[in-house]
């Protein structure tokens, strides 16, 4: 569909202004224009704009929903940190939806053995992760909570 486009003596007579005041406007970038070989031709949109019209929303497809969402887990050393994001990532990099995966962020606080993880994405997707964490968080897996287990062949 092609943008209505008005010359500047249409904008001037609309608005009741003088021609050269309308180029000024032009040559000045209050009012957006674009030069076709010696004349210029305002959008019906920037004209809108200039006299304070708002936009119309451009056109978007069907509504769409974003989590956030940010996960605390304390009691965690370094190690079990590094297994639980190697889970995270991978479980959201095998996301269901690949035109929207999910985003996420993580941090380890040593002093404090605290991992936060920040989820941005789909709610179902983001479902799924928050629920796998839960269950090897709670032990929901195996029946027990290993996670801080060292590296003896136990964890």
């Amino acid at each position: 569909m092609a943008e209505e486009m008005y010359s500047v003596e249409q904008v001037a007579e609309r608005l009741g202004l003088h021609v050269r005041t309308v180029r000024g406007y032009i040559r000045t970038g209050r009012l957006k224009a674009v030069r076709i070989g010696k004349q210029y031709r305002i959008a019906r949109a920037d004209l809108d704009a200039l006299i304070g019209r708002p936009r119309p929303a451009p056109a978007t497809g069907p509504a769409r929903m974003e989590v956030s969402s940010i996960v605390q887990i304390d009691g965690v050393d370094r190690a079990a940190a590094d297994r639980l994001v190697t889970l995270v990532l991978a479980s959201a990099g095998s996301a269901a939806d690949p035109d929207r995966p999910l985003r996420v962020q993580t941090v380890h606080d040593e002093r404090r053995d605290r991992l936060k993880i920040v989820i941005l994405g789909g709610g179902a997707t983001t479902a799924e992760v928050l629920h796998l964490l839960e269950a090897v968080i709670d032990g929901g897996i195996d029946g027990g909570n290993d996670l801080n287990a060292k590296e003896d062949g136990r964890g």
